[in-house]
């Protein structure tokens, strides 16, 4: 049984993962817990989320003798907070010998030099930056066993690099276009009036300077243009990728590339079949359809993902489970 404690536990992404540790028998919760100053200190999870009435879990706030009360007690912390946070924060649990789970982009890039351009501060822990992993869970699975910290990829990011990944080696330099329309959840739980339900339509934003287009491409080796989109729905991801392939190749290299994922459970290949955001909303899976034009060389590719589960929730608990094998002690 590993005790995880859960920072950042009122947030959309921070509940849900809440919700799924308590679901898991191998797992237990140690606490849940907010900023010292969250107006939420103090109340039942279930007061936010009356859905998640079953968890009597109150939310406490991360003192420093919480931080060190967890130090003492947990086998792992979950940071579903803020960037800037999380820099912190991991950094001193990961010195304590705790196993970090971020949710945040503060460990995302091995490169220092990337935070202040994307993240807007100096990256003061590079000696810690060099052990984080990259929490892609179908591709670095051995790297999360090892390492005692993982930076669990954001959500456009992992629809994207599903999609591109198992065709890299199949890549012309020409960019492949990444097209990618998110829910509101993904703006985080906090009121916004251009995020507010009532005042979104479907629009891009972050157009040529969105933080996760070098996320893509550090972890493709590939430059990408990525154009994400606000869409008035609650949650869920589909990204549509247009790619040039390589000079000859077939359709039947294509389907061999994606053969990648056979024995994946939660990624779903079909050919000439394309998902749409319902199939996978509050599930972990993964949904790819994708089609060749094998006289252009262009491949369209379409990946679906629930933004808060494989997009975030879902996949640091697939890293939790790779890191403490879970799964072989059920």
């Amino acid at each position: 049984m590993k005790n995880i404690a859960i920072i950042g536990a009122s947030g959309y992404t921070g509940a849900q993962i809440t919700s799924l540790i308590n679901a898991e028998a191998n797992l237990s919760i140690q606490g849940l817990y907010v900023s010292e100053n969250s107006l939420d200190k103090g109340k039942p999870l279930s007061e936010l989320y009356p859905t998640y009435s079953h968890i009597s879990l109150c939310l406490n706030p991360l003192t420093e003798d919480a931080k060190h009360t967890i130090v003492a007690t947990a086998d792992a912390v979950v940071l579903a907070t803020d960037h800037a946070v999380s820099l912190h924060l991991a950094a001193w649990f990961y010195q304590q010998g705790v196993a970090v789970f971020d949710l945040s982009g503060a460990y995302r890039f091995s490169d220092v030099a990337q935070y202040p351009k994307w993240y807007g501060f100096t990256h003061e822990y590079p000696e810690v930056l060099a052990d984080a992993v990259y929490g892609l869970a179908e591709w670095n699975c051995e790297q999360i066993g090892k390492s005692k910290l993982i930076a669990v990829p954001g959500c456009y990011p992992t629809a994207s690099l599903t999609a591109l990944k198992p065709i890299a080696h199949l890549l012309t330099d020409v960019f492949p276009v990444i097209n990618a329309v998110s829910g509101v959840t993904g703006a985080g739980r906090k009121a916004q009036l251009h995020t507010s339900f009532c005042e979104v339509s479907l629009t891009p934003y972050g157009v040529l300077g969105h933080r996760h287009q070098p996320e893509i491409a550090t972890q493709l080796g590939q430059e990408v243009i990525f154009t994400p989109h606000l869409g008035n729905f609650k949650r869920g991801i589909l990204a549509t990728i247009t790619a040039k392939l390589k000079s000859g190749t077939s359709t039947d290299d294509v389907a061999k590339a994606f053969q990648y994922y056979d024995s994946a459970e939660l990624v779903t290949v079909k050919h000439n079949q394309f998902p749409k955001v319902d199939d996978v909303v509050q599930t972990a899976n993964c949904h790819l359809g994708w089609k060749f034009d094998e006289a252009t060389g262009y491949l369209v590719v379409a990946s679906a993902i629930d933004n808060l589960m494989k997009g975030a929730a879902s996949q640091a608990m697939q890293c939790i489970k790779i890191h403490f094998d879970v799964l072989a002690e059920q």
